[in-house]
C-alpha cells in the first residue's frame, strides 16, 4: 500500500501557459464543488444561530473566510495525494496531476490560504470560530488525508469530521458559543457523509482498487455497501427531526425533513435492493440525491427562522 506522500508524480509544464489557465488550475486546487457544499451550511446555521438575517458584514466574513480554510484543505489533499490522483481515472487531470501547477507550488498556495484564512477570520469573527477553522483544516489534511485514507475502509467516517466544522463555524460566528441545535448538526453531516460518499466509491471502485486505496465499495461487495448506506441515511433523517424539539422549527423545516428525508431513505433502498438482486445499482443516482436532501435540509434551515410562524 503506498505510503510516501513526499514522492512527486507530475510532470512540469513544458510551454507558458495564460494567467487566466493558472488561475483556473489554482482554483481547481480548491475543489470548488465541496467548498460550495460546505458553504450551503454555514450560512443557514448563522440564519438560525441569530434568529434572523445576521449582519450581511459578518456572513461575508464568514463565508470568505470559511472558503480560505475549505480551499486550502482541499489543495493540501491534492498535493498529498498526487501520487494516488495519477492512477485514477477520476483524478488524472488535476492540476498536479497534469503539470499545470508544480507540487512545491501547490504546497506553498495550501499554507497561504490556511494562514490567511486564519488570520482574517481571528480579525473578523471572533477566536472560537478561528479555533474551529483550524480544527477542520487539521482534520481534513492530517486525520483523513494521511493517516486514514489508505489505511482504513472506515476513513470516511472519521475524516468526513471536516466536514461537519461549516456548521459550528457559522453558529459560533454568530454567537461565540456552542450550544445543542449545532451539535445535532454536526452529527446530523457526520452521520450524512458516509452516505453520500459510499455510493461514489462503487461507483468508482475500479479506480481506488488502481490507486490501492481501502475505500468500502472496493472492500465489501455492491450489497453490503448498499446496506450501510440505509443505515447512515436513516440515522441521519432520525437526527434531523431531533433539531425540531430543540432549536423549535417550525412547520417549513419540519416538512421538509420527512418530505427530503423520506426520499432520500428511499433511495438509499432503491440502491440496497438493486444490489441484493443482482442489478446495476446506480449509485450516482444516490450520490446526487444526498447532496439535493442536504441543500434542501438545509435551505428550510434558513428559511424557517424568517417566518412569523
Amino acid at each position: 500500500m503506498p505510503s510516501n506522500h513526499v514522492a512527486g508524480t507530475a510532470s512540469e509544464p513544458t510551454q507558458p501557459r495564460s494567467l487566466g489557465r493558472t488561475i483556473r488550475a489554482y482554483f481547481i486546487l480548491t475543489k470548488p464543488r465541496v467548498m460550495e457544499l460546505l458553504l450551503v451550511t454555514t450560512v443557514p446555521v448563522m440564519i438560525l444561530a441569530a434568529g434572523a438575517f445576521p449582519n450581511p458584514l459578518l456572513i461575508l466574513a464568514t463565508v470568505l473566510g470559511g472558503a480560505m480554510s475549505a480551499g486550502s484543505a482541499a489543495s493540501f489533499n491534492m498535493y498529498l495525494d498526487r501520487d494516488m490522483d495519477a492512477h485514477m481515472e477520476r483524478t488524472e487531470n488535476r492540476p498536479i496531476v497534469t503539470g499545470e501547477i508544480s507540487p512545491r507550488n501547490a504546497l506553498i498556495f495550501s499554507w497561504v490560504l490556511a494562514v490567511v484564512s486564519t488570520i482574517w477570520l481571528w480579525f473578523t469573527t471572533n477566536w472560537l470560530t478561528t479555533l474551529l477553522s483550524v480544527s477542520a483544516i487539521f482534520f481534513y489534511v492530517v486525520i483523513y488525508t494521511m493517516i486514514l485514507k489508505r489505511r482504513t475502509e472506515q476513513n470516511i467516517i472519521w475524516g468526513g469530521i471536516a466536514g461537519c466544522f461549516p456548521v459550528l463555524i457559522g453558529w459560533t460566528a454568530v454567537t461565540e458559543s456552542i450550544t445543542w441545535p449545532p451539535v445535532i448538526l454536526f452529527v446530523l453531516v457526520f452521520l450524512w457523509t458516509p452516505a453520500h460518499y459510499w455510493p461514489l466509491s462503487m461507483k468508482y471502485k475500479t479506480d481506488y482498487a488502481a490507486a490501492d486505496v481501502p475505500m468500502l465499495g472496493v472492500t465489501r461487495g455492491a450489497s453490503a455497501v448498499g446496506l450501510q448506506v440505509i443505515i447512515y441515511a436513516w440515522a441521519t433523517v432520525v437526527c434531523s427531526l431531533l433539531l425540531i424539539p430543540v432549536a423549535g422549527m417550525g412547520i417549513v423545516y419540519t416538512a421538509a425533513a420527512v418530505a427530503f428525508g423520506g426520499w432520500f431513505i428511499v433511495e438509499s433502498h432503491v440502491l440496497y435492493s438493486r444490489a441484493v438482486r443482482g442489478l446495476e445499482p446506480s449509485p450516482m443516482r444516490v450520490f446526487h440525491s444526498s447532496i439535493t436532501y442536504l441543500t434542501l435540509l438545509f435551505v428550510a434551515i434558513a428559511i424557517d427562522p424568517l417566518l412569523p410562524f
